[in-house]
């Protein structure tokens, strides 16, 4: 089973797809959470991730970190769900689970963050995946990655 990375802007759906996933049983690791980051929307503990990823043969890790690169070649595929950006800010708004998004400056960076660095994420993803869609198709999508089917443009 492979390793996959499912990333993307605050907003994007991936701790939504994260907790399908998990609903179905995969194992799974939000890097937004239990300390793989500062705290701060940092980069990753490298030690830890290297750790996982040399442990792990199927696992779904979630997050954007400007360290994830480094992690590139151990993860089979690498999944960026993505929305525009009306969707995006509307839905860290309106979230309770974190509360990243909620004021002004924060919109503003996600706004730069969607031009500066989502396309770089695209340009190292296998699969791009809209966010807007329910979440149970988006499961059904990893899971056939997860499966061995080959990653399909969309």
């Amino acid at each position: 089973m492979p390793r996959i990375l499912i990333t993307g802007m605050s907003g994007a759906g991936k701790s939504t797809l994260l907790a399908e996933l998990a609903r179905r049983g995969h194992l799974t690791v939000d890097t937004d959470h239990d300390g793989w980051t500062d705290g701060d929307g940092g980069p990753w503990d490298e030690e830890r991730m290297a750790r996982l990823l040399a442990t792990r043969e199927h696992v779904v890790v979630s997050g954007t970190a400007e360290n994830q690169g480094l992690f590139r070649d151990r993860f089979a595929h690498i999944v960026l769900l993505s929305a525009p950006i009306e969707v995006l800010l509307e839905r860290v708004r309106r979230r309770t689970d974190n509360p990243y998004g909620k004021t002004p400056e924060q919109q503003d960076d996600i706004r730069r963050y969607t031009i500066e660095v989502e396309p770089l994420l695209r340009r190292s993803a296998t699969l791009e995946l809209d966010g807007r869609r329910p979440v149970s198709e988006l499961a059904d999508e990893v899971e056939a990655l997860l499966a061995g089917a080959p990653a399909r443009e969309r």
